[in-house]
């Protein structure tokens, strides 16, 4: 029955992963189409304005799905690969607990953008140039990186201090800067913006070439490490005892961080893109308890969370591509939350919701061999009491009186047996079948084996040992029952159904349970 149970239930969870992929995308572009057939419908605003909000034009729909635009595509093959990429790294940062150390390092970088603005303008060069911005940023962010560092390994505050110091720190430092530079003569910050919200729109080539080949350093560099960044994100006291460097490792994932946070600015602004770092891998975390795995699931949900956004900003240029990318992740988190075949809310309503019913029905149906036995003056476990008395009938009543149910509940576990051919109903009574009546004794023996080892070796009160092994019997795996049995049976206490270390109870033993006189435990002796 058990084994019957688990195989269905591993069936019924199991990680298809490709069929789950194709909905969610094609729930995404159902969405996505009632959108855009909503905003259709509507009068178009007769203001004057490319920039308003919903702008539909007719031939739209079709130039952008196809990328016939220039600018489309390389914005698509932009983002695509920069939301790859950061589901890629973000998976080994919340694994490692550090999913906030994006949005440290994105707001770190800001005055490392400033300072490059001036400098450039000091030595007379190009203020804007995306590679000194770019340059200053990276500088700012590993600086942001030792500070947190030093902090976390040479005091006693933690990590999520040292996180908070560093980001308000830089930040404050670079709205400062920017402060600065609004005051220059030659200079003004507004072409800054860019790098705070995001400018997707204003992509160019070069910059997609960018983001290309620094996320493709970043994806061969995880894939490379993959194993040793496995060990350092789960077990990072282990890895320094193989002898791992994990102060270089540690080093290198935030360096890959750094450099996914830097190129992203372009994308998605600094505030937005811890999103692009945590959403797509928590979301995969719904999915799949599989580290490859769940490095592919957030590669693909970002990536699709890039790429629909994208789109649905070329669709509706009044929409910014930055906060649609963060939108549309957002979506793909809530699907997977509700619809996650491993960590979803509905999955695990559905596993807990079977694991009460189990539950109840294997209380049922050892109230039940337990009023047998007191029929058969605790000698149930012989082989010619069981002949006789295993259809001993039960009423409704007597077990509601031991188990304390409501009716409702204890029905609906006896029609879960008698689905089950584990009971029959005869004039209103319960009735154990050959099967039941097996099953029953394999719960009862299983029970009480747990309880004579709490007595025995947890130092356990007789009184209270059946509510203590009532929250764990239900969960124990053969192994245990196997070594329960080879240790009782070296303290010669090993027999088939052993008889109730303490009086049945005529209640629910959680409840105000009235144990029945120890007739029964004489017996046994």
């Amino acid at each position: 029955m058990t084994s019957r149970i688990s195989v269905s239930a591993r069936i019924a969870c199991g990680d298809h992963g490709l069929p789950l992929a194709r909905g969610l995308l094609l729930l995404a572009l159902l969405t996505l189409s009632a959108t855009v057939c909503h905003a259709r419908g509507r009068p178009p605003e007769n203001d004057g304005s490319r920039q308003a909000a919903f702008q539909w034009v007719d031939s739209q729909w079709g130039r952008v799905l196809l990328m016939k635009d220039y600018n489309t595509r390389i914005v698509i093959f932009g983002v695509a690969v920069l939301g790859g990429a950061s589901g890629l790294v973000g998976s080994f940062t919340l694994l490692r607990k550090r999913a906030l150390m994006g949005d440290a390092l994105s707001h770190a970088s800001l005055p490392g953008i400033a300072i490059a603005f001036i400098a450039a303008n000091w030595f007379g060069g190009d203020e804007k140039s995306l590679l000194w911005l770019l340059v200053g940023a990276s500088t700012s962010g590993l600086l942001g990186v030792a500070v947190i560092l030093v902090i976390r390994n040479q005091t006693r505050l933690k990590e999520d201090a040292a996180l908070g110091i560093v980001l308000s720190v830089f930040f404050g430092a670079g709205v400062a800067l920017l402060g600065v530079i609004q005051q220059m003569d030659t200079g003004h910050a507004a072409g800054l913006e860019g790098f705070i919200y995001g400018k997707t729109a204003s992509m160019r080539a070069a910059d997609a070439q960018l983001i290309a080949v620094t996320s493709l350093v970043v994806i061969v560099g995880c894939l490379i490490l993959f194993k040793e960044l496995k060990l350092l994100c789960f077990d990072e006291g282990f890895a320094g005892a193989q002898g791992f460097p994990v102060v270089a490792l540690d080093v290198g994932l935030m360096s890959m961080v750094v450099l996914v946070t830097i190129v992203g600015l372009q994308a998605v602004g600094l505030v937005l893109m811890i999103a692009l770092l945590v959403i797509p891998a928590a979301a995969a975390r719904f999915w799949t308890e599989t580290m490859w795995r769940m490095m592919l699931w957030a590669a693909l949900l970002g990536t699709c969370g890039s790429i629909v956004g994208g789109l649905v900003s070329a669709l509706f240029p009044g929409l910014p591509s930055g906060a649609m990318i963060v939108l549309v992740c957002s979506i793909f988190f809530f699907i997977s939350m509700m619809l996650g075949t491993r960590r979803g809310v509905i999955i695990r309503f559905l596993r807990r919701l079977r694991l009460n019913r189990r539950i109840d029905r294997q209380h049922l149906l050892r109230a039940m061999y337990e009023q047998i036995e007191k029929h058969s003056g605790g000698q149930a476990r012989r082989d010619l009491a069981l002949r006789t008395n295993r259809r001993t009938p039960v009423t409704v009543d007597r077990l509601l009186s031991m188990r304390s149910w409501s009716r409702r509940r204890l029905c609906r576990a006896i029609d879960q047996a008698v689905e089950d051919e584990l009971l029959r109903m005869h004039e209103g009574d319960c009735k154990l079948t050959q099967a039941g009546f097996t099953e029953a004794a394999r719960l009862t023996r299983q029970h009480r084996l747990w309880e004579m080892y709490l007595i025995a070796y947890a130092d356990v009160a007789t009184a209270n040992v059946d509510r203590d092994a009532d929250k764990i019997e239900h969960v124990l795996a053969p192994e245990v029952i196997d070594q329960l049995e080879d240790l009782l049976d070296e303290q010669g206490m090993m027999i088939p159904v052993p008889i109730s270390p303490h009086g049945i109870a005529d209640e629910d033993p959680t409840g105000a349970a009235v144990n029945q006189s120890d007739t029964s435990r004489g017996a046994s002796t």
